[in-house]
């Protein structure tokens, strides 16, 4: 059986794969730079599963840049491909959402029943997961400091969280923040998702919207495969001695 394969398509499949190798080879790098840490204790007997979580989504953008540019969409577009260097990895991966939709259950009226649901249902698929670690994607806003650029990491209070921002946060300031620093932050209570959910939880802030420049920076592919990079490095490093929970 012979297939015919037009030259564009060739050229497209062929940069794609050439960019995803590039990219595993940077993170494992990468990972093998940063500093070794502890975070997990070894439980082999029932495999780490990586809940992804693109934050927002359908009627619900998030954040909002002055362009009209939703962090929903980028939020989709990093964490798949977050999600595709973990299973490179080996890593158990799944996704919140793999489409720009609402999570939401049927036959709710308003927009504040559908968010509230959307919510629950994340919580509740975190939950059902074993063995889970939660990594929440998003982008940032400040609209009285336009300036303000960078990624930053945030964790909930369970055990590992902390030290899993910390490393991540590493590698997020040796590529994307060089010449500005990040410091991780506990996550705010207000935060419902980070809150309600059990499992180690860190929720990454890959940049500011209300920053133009940066704003364009997120919308770009080969940046946002960078934030996936380290993402993925600073995961694999926090892991290095030993499986997720």
């Amino acid at each position: 059986m012979i297939f015919l394969i037009r030259k564009t398509d060739l050229r497209k499949a062929l940069l794609c794969c050439g960019g995803f190798l590039c990219a595993a080879c940077v993170f494992h790098l990468l990972a093998g730079e940063l500093p070794a840490v502890s975070v997990f204790s070894a439980r082999a007997e029932t495999p780490v599963t990586v809940v992804i979580d693109p934050g927002h989504g359908g009627e619900d953008g998030g954040a909002v840049s002055s362009g009209g540019v939703a962090e929903s969409h980028i939020n989709l577009a990093v964490s798949k491909q977050v999600r595709d260097l973990l299973r490179f990895a080996g890593q158990r991966t799944v996704m919140t959402r793999e489409e720009d939709v609402t999570i939401c259950d049927e036959g709710l009226g308003t927009i504040r029943e559908r968010k509230a649901s959307d919510i629950r249902n994340r919580v509740n698929m975190v939950a059902e997961t074993e063995n889970a670690v939660l990594l929440s994607i998003h982008q940032n806003s400040l609209p009285s400091s336009p300036v303000t650029h960078g990624a930053q990491v945030f964790w909930n209070q369970q055990e590992g969280a902390e030290e899993l921002a910390e490393v991540i946060q590493t590698a997020l300031n040796s590529t994307v923040n060089v010449g500005n620093e990040k410091h991780t932050k506990r996550i705010p209570s207000t935060v419902y998702l980070m809150k309600h959910v059990t499992v180690p939880a860190v929720l990454v802030e890959c940049g500011f919207l209300t920053n133009r420049e940066e704003t364009t920076l997120l919308q770009d592919e080969t940046y946002q495969r960078g934030l996936a990079v380290s993402i993925t490095a600073g995961y694999l490093r926090g892991i290095s001695e030993g499986e997720a929970p």
